[in-house]
């Protein structure tokens, strides 16, 4: 994705951005956090994530983004998941890589997997690794403890032990927010729907997909329990706002036509549990819930739950950059506004 007249551009969209993320008015917060005790002060975080890409020459554009998060004033970072491409060998030294690129940041970094690091492992030019194997490498190297990864460190709820399934589960409140990741990948989120996902540029046999899918169901399971409590923890708080973060894209941008409803489609049924369960939770929650994810590499901000055309207002979807668009997104908390959260583009400017 290109950005010509970037200034231009940027001056129209950060109005649009204002409104696209335009909240119902809350109530007074009560709220408080072990991290961050709720105010009426606001606050910025970053989200980022899809990069780098060796496929894309990414490397010597990453030094810039980590620059540019380091001398912002954002609280904390958020990365969506997807930290290598999804044709390059899943080796234990891409997440050695991936830890001291979070933990060269001088803020609190929230990672959330994505599929490149573990759900597409089984695809030949992936080196035709296990990806259940991967993801038990991936909870015990990137979530080795319980707080966040960066220089200075947020203490975070997971919902497993260190080194076991679901620890890359994480929650944590932060003024009026509460804040969650999930492991919601893309690649159908680990689901095999079809005969020809579990073939698809791979070598894998049909146990290798039975244990896939078993893997998929449980992990759902837990993702609607960890959903769940956090909307509780929200509503018990009194929280102004929820935020939601994922890798995967759940089916927002399948076109629909008059005929036939493309969201039911195969190709995205790994995501329908969970988006209806997403629904279902923003439809009882008073405040504001911004759901962020990956996977496009594209920015974009808009109100696409259930469907455009019958939106919920207080549902704000926020898709993030992602290579080769090396670039990042701060979102200013404001608790004295009616939009809770707005979402400003951050354009790094690569060194010439």
């Amino acid at each position: 994705m290109t950005f010509p007249n970037v200034s231009r551009a940027l001056m129209a969209l950060s109005l649009a951005l204002t409104l696209a993320a335009c909240a119902q008015p809350g109530s007074t917060v009560k709220s408080t956090s072990s991290q961050h005790t709720a105010s009426a002060s606001s606050y910025r975080f970053g989200l980022w994530g899809d990069m780098p890409y060796k496929k894309a020459g990414d490397a010597p554009k990453l030094p810039a983004v980590l620059a540019s998060l380091n001398a912002s004033d954002i609280a904390f970072s958020m990365f969506v998941g997807d930290i290598k491409d999804g044709s390059s060998v899943c080796t234990d030294a891409t997440f050695t890589d991936a830890r001291a690129m979070f933990n060269s940041l001088k803020k609190p970094l929230i990672y959330v997997p994505g599929d490149n690091e573990w759900t597409d492992c089984h695809r030949t030019n992936n080196g035709s690794m296990n990806p259940l194997e991967r993801l038990d490498y991936l909870r015990k190297t990137l979530y080795a403890t319980t707080g966040s990864l960066g220089q200075t460190r947020l203490t975070l709820q997971h919902q497993g032990q260190v080194g076991q399934p679901y620890v890359e589960n994480t929650r944590f409140s932060y003024g009026p927010v509460v804040f969650a990741g999930l492991n919601m990948p893309g690649s159908n989120n680990n689901h095999i729907a079809t005969a020809k996902q579990c073939t698809s540029k791979s070598k894998r046999t049909q146990a290798d997909c039975d244990a896939a899918e078993a893997e998929f169901r449980a992990r759902d399971a837990a993702n609607l329990r960890w959903l769940s409590e956090t909307f509780d923890q929200a509503r018990a708080n009194a929280a102004r706002g929820v935020v939601l973060v994922v890798q995967g894209e759940p089916g927002f941008d399948v076109p629909e036509t008059e005929d036939v409803d493309e969201r039911q489609s195969p190709a995205v049924s790994g995501y329908r549990t969970f988006m209806t369960a997403v629904e279902e939770q923003t439809r009882r929650f008073d405040g504001q819930v911004l759901f962020v994810h990956g996977d496009m590499h594209v920015f974009k901000v808009d109100k696409p739950l259930p469907r455009p055309l019958e939106p919920l207002l207080n549902f704000t979807r926020l898709g993030t950059f992602g290579s080769p668009s090396l670039h990042w997104v701060r979102v200013t908390v404001d608790p004295a506004s009616a939009n809770l959260f707005q979402i400003e583009p951050v354009i790094v400017t690569q060194p010439r």
